[in-house]
């Protein structure tokens, strides 16, 4: 025998509107509860000033004593200057100033100066020729040929040279510090290297470059026109680190 159920009596079929609406209630309970303020109901006290009469003060008037002007000065007495009159005795003679400007009418010396009265003083001037044109390039020692055997042994020397003294400087090792060095010196008439300047990354790549370049030996000066002369020179120097 089936049983046969009242929908009317289902007690939880709408269990959770219930709990819905009461959940509300209590929210808004809480809400209400929290925000509902209490004063203290305590007797205020008013003090009100009133002035019922207003006093006017009197400011007395002070009177200022001066005193009296002093009285003046008596009149001093004028004295009055004498001027007398003396007669020259001794006669003063003037000096004449001369005049050092030269007019039209004074007569300019017209001695006449021969050129061998004249001393020439020779000049010689610091020539520089570059090292491309040249015509007799300097000479490194232990080169020998002609100019162009001459000019690549000078070239040869030089990177031989740099790699016999080439020493990377620590301080720029631990810093990471690399790049290429561009050094430029000066091969003057009597074979020396001055003038040295160098231009690169870092001073202490800059310092090491001059130093190598300054151990240069003298060399035979360049010539031009069978005279000698200064040659400029630039060598590249690159400080690369290797990976270990």
């Amino acid at each position: 025998m089936e049983l046969k159920k009242n929908p009317q009596a289902n007690v939880g079929r709408n269990s959770s509107l219930y709990f819905a609406v009461g959940l509300n209630v209590m929210l808004l309970l809480t809400y209400l509860g929290l925000e509902h303020k209490t004063y203290e109901k305590e007797a205020t006290k008013i003090d009100i000033l009133m002035l019922d009469d207003q006093f006017d003060e009197d400011i007395p008037i002070t009177t200022i004593d001066l005193l009296p002007p002093p009285p003046p000065p008596p009149a001093q007495q004028m004295v009055s200057e004498v001027i007398t009159i003396v007669e020259d005795v001794v006669d003063v003679e003037e000096s004449v100033i001369q005049s050092t400007e030269i007019g039209q009418d004074d007569i300019i010396d017209d001695r006449e100066v021969g050129v061998e009265d004249v001393a020439v003083v020779e000049v010689e001037e610091d020539i520089e020729v570059p090292f491309a044109v040249i015509e007799q390039v300097p000479q490194f020692p232990g080169c020998t040929g002609n100019n162009k055997e001459l000019r690549a042994c000078f070239e040869r020397k030089i990177q031989e040279h740099l790699q016999k003294n080439f020493r990377y400087p620590s301080a720029a090792a631990e810093l990471d510090i690399q790049g290429k060095v561009y050094v430029f010196f000066l091969i003057d008439k009597t074979g020396k290297v001055t003038k040295i300047k160098s231009r690169g990354p870092d001073k202490l790549l800059e310092t090491e470059a001059e130093r190598i370049v300054d151990l240069l030996p003298r060399m035979v000066p360049g010539k031009q026109r069978d005279k000698p002369v200064g040659v400029p020179y630039s060598i590249p120097i690159n400080f690369k680190l290797q990976e270990q």
